[in-house]
C-alpha cells in the first residue's frame, strides 16, 4: 500500500544524499522515479538535487502554483515513487495534492526537508507534512559545537548569529549551522568566527 513519508532533519543531516540513494535503489531494479525539488533552491542549479559530498542529479523544479497531482499523473505512466527534496518549501495545498497521489494513484511519495526554520517556526510544507504524512522519521546529525543532537538551524552572518529576518533565505554551510538547543541560544562565538573564516 502506498504511503506518504516525511523525513526531516536539521541542516547537514544527509537529506539530499539519502534521496539520491533511494532513487538509485529504485533505478537499479528498473523502476522509474520522479525527482522533484523546490525552484527556490538555487545553491547549485535550479532543478538540481545536490549533496554536500558532491553528488547531484537533475530534478523537476516545482513552484507554488504547480499542481503536483497533475504533474505526477501526466509525467510517466509507470512511476514507482515520487521523491521530493526541500519539501519544506511546498504549500499546504501541494501536500494535500501529494496525498491524492498516494491515495488515488497508489504511488508512494517520500518527502525530505527541514522541519523548522532558523527562528524555530514550522515551514508551511513541513507543518502540512507533519499533519498528513503516514510515516514521519527524523534524520539525525550532531550539533556544530558539541556532541548533542542538532535540533535547530542557526543562521549566521559575518560570524554572528541571526535571530530575526525573512523565513526563507537560501544558503548552505556558509549561512546555516545545525545546533542543539543550548548552542542555538548560546553559540560559541569564538568557534563560530573561526568556522566562518573558511567561507570568506
Amino acid at each position: 500500500m502506498a504511503q506518504l513519508f516525511f523525513r526531516y532533519g536539521a541542516m547537514a543531516s544527509g537529506k539530499s544524499i539519502e534521496i539520491l540513494k533511494v532513487a538509485h535503489n529504485y533505478e537499479v531494479q528498473n523502476r522509474h522515479v520522479l525527482l522533484l525539488t523546490s525552484a527556490l533552491d538555487n545553491r547549485t542549479e535550479i532543478g538540481e538535487i545536490a549533496s554536500r559530498i558532491g553528488m547531484q542529479r537533475p530534478a523537476i523544479a516545482i513552484h507554488d502554483q504547480d499542481d503536483l497531482f497533475v504533474l505526477v499523473k501526466d509525467t510517466h505512466p509507470d512511476i514507482s515513487a515520487v521523491l521530493i527534496d526541500e519539501a519544506q518549501f511546498m504549500t499546504k495545498v501541494q501536500v494535500l495534492q501529494l496525498t491524492q497521489v498516494v491515495d488515488e494513484l497508489q504511488i508512494p511519495v517520500m518527502a525530505f526537508g527541514l522541519k523548522n526554520d532558523a527562528f524555530n517556526h514550522l515551514f508551511p510544507g513541513s507543518e502540512a507534512l507533519l499533519l498528513f504524512a503516514d510515516k514521519i522519521e527524523e534524520m539525525k546529525t550532531l550539533c556544530s559545537f558539541c556532541t548533542r543532537k542538532a535540533l535547530m538551524n542557526l543562521r549566521v552572518s559575518d560570524g554572528q548569529p541571526v535571530y530575526d529576518g525573512e523565513q526563507v533565505q537560501i544558503g548552505g554551510d556558509e549561512a546555516y549551522m545545525p545546533v542543539c538547543r543550548q548552542h542555538y541560544n548560546h553559540p560559541d562565538l569564538v568557534a563560530l568566527a573561526k568556522r566562518m573564516q573558511t567561507y570568506k
